[in-house]
């Protein structure tokens, strides 16, 4: 079955560095779309970047574009999210997620994923 594990959360200073890493496994890359998402305390979930395989587009929220990067290694297993220039609004659950079979109408969006790890928490305070 479908397993993604995340790892690398934390505490850190504003304008500080995390990378986060979701090892997933149990099935077929070939269409999917793979996302990191954030739920900050007293908030909905929200989508921070996706990556769709198909065509390798990367996708990132407003408030995530030119600070974060997301990547998949050469092995292919696992997926990266590289955050810079860290803010106290990114403190939150991190969550990993994945679509199997993406289509046109996959966003990144919380409700356009069906399997999901369990969350790190990164938080960024002084």
């Amino acid at each position: 079955q479908v397993q993604l594990v995340e790892s690398g959360g934390g505490l850190v200073q504003p304008g500080g560095s995390l990378k986060l890493s979701c090892s997933a496994s149990g099935f077929d890359w070939t269409y999917s779309t793979i996302g990191w998402f954030r739920q900050a305390p007293g908030k909905e979930r929200e989508g921070v970047s996706c990556l769709s395989i198909v065509d390798g587009r990367p996708e990132y929220s407003g408030s995530a574009k030119g600070r974060f990067s997301i990547s998949r290694d050469d092995a292919g297993t696992t997926v990266s999210l590289r955050m810079n220039k860290l803010k106290p609004e990114d403190t939150g659950i991190y969550y990993c997620a994945v679509v199997v079979i993406a289509t046109i109408q996959t966003t990144c969006a919380p409700q356009s994923f069906d399997h999901w790890g369990q969350g790190t928490q990164v938080t960024v305070s002084s």
